[in-house]
């Protein structure tokens, strides 16, 4: 790893972006993304690492290590986790490594329950509801930190 490394950590479910919900999630692919991700991350001189976990330790696990690794940035969609994780938000909270919040969807028009986001409360950034292209957005917002 390399300090021009962001770590792209991806939450549960969403190894089934594709297929999953396409009238809320689209029709790429976590592989499609991460293809976006490399092309654009090349033109920036920076260099992707990305991840996916159902599980929510991986997801802390992998902050702590971008955090030894010296990691340029973390982009976090925790999906799920986003609302429900203290636990996520502590990891967050003691690394040194900016986090940026990636949401595909826009989770302040959806279900009352997903209003509430315990990752932004130690992100330095979030990109909501841009679709797959958010990621792009927000890795742009990272090599710009």
């Amino acid at each position: 790893m390399s300090a021009n490394t962001v770590y792209v950590l991806n939450g549960p479910n969403l190894n089934l972006l594709g297929f999953r919900e396409p009238t809320i999630y689209g029709n790429d692919s976590l592989d499609d993304i991460a293809g976006m991700l490399e092309d654009r991350a090349r033109q920036l001189g920076l260099e992707i690492d990305m991840r996916q976990s159902n599980h929510e330790g991986h997801l802390i696990d992998w902050l702590h290590e971008a955090h030894f690794a010296k990691a340029k940035a973390v982009l976090l969609n925790a999906a799920g986790y986003t609302h429900t994780s203290i636990a996520i938000l502590d990891a967050i909270t003691s690394i040194s490594v900016p986090v940026i919040e990636v949401h595909i969807s826009d989770p302040t028009v959806r279900e009352p329950f997903r209003h509430q986001s315990f990752v932004a409360l130690g992100a330095v950034d979030t990109v909501q509801g841009m679709g797959a292209r958010g990621y792009v957005v927000a890795l742009e917002k990272a090599a710009a930190l």
